[in-house]
């Protein structure tokens, strides 16, 4: 587990010289810490830049015309740009850690308890979240699509009937019913559990679904004719009983939407209702979290970086967590004014904790 995660960034311009790095940190770290526009003087006497106030607005003028800073209406103070901040993030930003008390509150927030059920922890997670950064904690239950079976049991209902229960590591349990075209007696299961365990459980569902009639066909045994045609069933069919559509899609959890509609940049109710709607979008949120890629560390898209133009106006943070074989996305949607070394740290250890906790 690290506080110091690595940042994964789309890349695409040029190297900013020294100077108007530190004018540009300023600029948004007056803005974060405010709301509003920094003018030259008081970034001047604010950050001890040793240069004169007429050389930082000249810097900030230059930043402006290369799509850094712009005016707010008319205001003589400047804001990051989409691109700014992303200048900022890549070429300012330094990895921070969090703070003992603040460790120690994300663990309060998660524990769930000896019944640490998966989507219970990825509630808590959001909501843990959104009260250490305020921003909304949003989040994707794992995919079952790589998850491992630890095991199978048969179960009989009836007569000709059964029941499969699955068991996912570190995931749900998943039961079938399989109608059988005759009667089935006890000793059968009794014998098919061990042997389905032994050739099926250790494997994906993906290699179960596409592999099943191989693994089981020399399992077949002549002298025991009732568990060679439920063996049988299971090569034929075995794919559909291990298709399970309702586990490959992601159950998106959503945060306090209050803590983010507190934001100055909500006070506008056209923006706080882009907000609301956008919460109300579980669809797209579950498209936009399950494509991201999290290769290397943590993913940060700035506003108009976002493909979806529901998004355009917010900074999406999040981090991927395991367990097993199973993944899922967490992380906090906010505006694109947001202390971006606070939530990267805040996002990198909870995912962390999440996996842990998982587990």
């Amino acid at each position: 587990m690290t506080d110091r995660p690595s940042i994964v960034l789309p890349s695409g311009h040029s190297e900013l010289s020294e100077r108007e790095r530190r004018v540009l940190e300023a600029v948004v770290r007056t803005y974060v810490d405010t709301a509003e526009p920094a003018g030259s003087r008081s970034v001047a006497r604010r950050f001890h830049l040793g240069i004169s106030p007429a050389t930082v607005r000249n810097t900030m003028s230059d930043l402006e015309e290369k799509g850094y800073l712009f005016h707010p209406h008319a205001s003589a103070g400047r804001i990051p740009t989409d691109l700014g901040y992303r200048a900022f993030v890549e070429q300012v930003m330094q990895p921070t850690s969090l703070t003992r008390e603040e460790r120690e509150r994300l663990e309060i927030e998660l524990d769930v308890g000896e019944s640490s059920a998966v989507e219970r922890l990825i509630r808590r997670a959001t909501r843990a979240l959104g009260l250490l950064s305020q921003e909304l904690g949003v989040a994707s239950a794992p995919r079952l699509e790589g998850a491992i079976l630890d095991r199978l049991d048969l179960v009989r209902v009836s007569a000709t009937r059964v029941l499969l229960v699955a068991q996912v590591r570190s995931g749900p349990v998943k039961t079938v019913f399989i109608d059988l075209p005759f009667e089935i007696p006890d000793d059968t299961l009794t014998t098919l559990t061990p042997l389905l365990n032994e050739r099926l459980a250790g494997l994906t569902l993906k290699e179960i679904r596409e592999t099943v009639h191989v693994r089981m066909r020399d399992a077949v045994r002549g002298d025991d004719p009732t568990t060679e045609e439920v063996l049988n069933i299971f090569m034929q069919s075995g794919g559909e009983l291990f298709d399970w559509p309702e586990m490959e899609s992601s159950e998106i959890h959503i945060g306090q939407a209050s803590l983010l509609a507190s934001q100055p940049e909500f006070t506008s109710g056209e923006r706080l209702k882009g907000l609301l709607e956008l919460t109300e979008k579980r669809d797209v949120l579950a498209d936009i979290l399950t494509r991201r890629s999290h290769v290397g560390g943590i993913h940060i898209t700035i506003g108009a970086e976002n493909r979806t133009h529901e998004l355009a106006d917010f900074t999406l943070v999040t981090a991927e967590y395991r367990v097993g074989g199973l993944k899922g996305v967490i992380g906090v949607i906010g505006p694109t004014r947001m202390p971006y070394e606070k939530v990267c740290a805040i996002v990198g250890h909870t995912s962390s904790l999440v996996g842990r906790m998982l587990e």
